[in-house]
């Protein structure tokens, strides 16, 4: 019998053991220092001030909402906004991509190159300056309510937003944030399905041909459905890059999660409690995103018997 010091199944099993005990140690004692500091400054650490009243009014809100509600509530909101914000440019971001990137592949000398161009201006153009361009360039420069643009009568611009079909609208705190996400995203993915489309063998392309099938059935039907297991893995990253870049809200003065955090940490002076919130609330929305696309991707992966 071999002894349990050369086994290497024990010793996977103790090297686990081993690591997850220092990691335990290291945030006990990280923790214990914090806390004692705290102290030390007459601070306390808890999270009763999340039912005080918030005294601060947010500009836009998808659940009512005013200054006399709690900062629970006030904070509430700020995540139901990062949410919007997260969906709409990860839904919008995937459209775009998906188009530039077989635009790249096109045969047309124009088209190609217009996505080429694309690509390389916003991929290689800082977010929090092209936010910046999209919000005071462009929305703030609108014209005002009465001298709106209008497109056909169904989408209408102005200084203060943009109104949909169906009375939706969007201000222009958010129309900026969505459109600077999803365009800069939208770079990322379409290089991502560029080169997930390449990845397929030019003899599947011949065969679909030789079967008769149209290039768009082609695309659709033959392609992009094996094209899909190399573009999710590192689509996943860019959709959780989204998530975190909404952040950036604040530069434009939409009330995210952080926007509502920033606010409520400087009014009750409750620092770490707030960053935590922060760190629990991005890491459950990333995970959540991760778990999902994991989950699909294990639905497009050979399945071998």
């Amino acid at each position: 019998m071999t002894h349990f010091w050369r086994n290497r199944k024990f010793l996977s099993i103790a090297a686990q053991l081993i690591s997850v005990f220092t990691v335990a140690i290291v945030v006990f004692i990280l923790w214990d220092n914090l806390t004692y500091n705290l102290e030390l400054l007459g601070i306390g650490f808890g999270f009763d001030f999340l039912q005080s009243q918030a005294s601060f009014d947010i500009g836009e809100t998808l659940i009512p909402y005013n200054p006399t509600d709690s900062y629970y509530r006030a904070l509430l909101v700020g995540l139901l906004n990062s949410l919007r914000v997260s969906i709409i440019g990860i839904i919008l971001a995937t459209i775009v991509g998906a188009v530039v990137g077989i635009a790249r592949l096109s045969t047309n000398w124009l088209v190609r190159n217009l996505a080429l161009v694309y690509v390389e201006v916003l991929r290689n153009t800082p977010l929090l300056l092209q936010l910046f361009f999209w919000y005071f360039a462009v929305f703030i420069s609108l014209p005002k309510l009465e001298n709106q643009i209008s497109f056909f009568g169904l989408i209408n611009l102005n200084n203060k937003g943009t109104q949909l079909p169906f009375g939706l609208e969007i201000s222009s705190e958010l129309s900026a944030l969505i459109l600077g996400l999803t365009l800069y995203a939208g770079a990322f993915i379409a290089e991502i399905i560029r080169g997930g489309i390449q990845s397929v063998a030019r003899g599947q392309w011949e065969a679909a041909r030789a079967l008769g099938l149209k290039p768009g059935l082609i695309m659709r039907l033959v392609i992009l459905p094996q094209a899909l297991r190399v573009i999710i893995p590192p689509l996943t990253s860019q959709y959780l890059n989204i998530a975190k870049n909404s952040s950036l809200a604040i530069a434009v003065g939409y009330p995210d999660i952080y926007f509502v955090a920033s606010t409520t940490f400087n009014q009750t002076g409750k620092a770490v409690e707030v960053m935590l919130l922060i760190m629990i609330t991005y890491l459950t929305i990333s995970l959540t995103i991760s778990l999902t696309m994991n989950t699909l991707n294990r639905s497009f992966q050979l399945k071998e018997r």
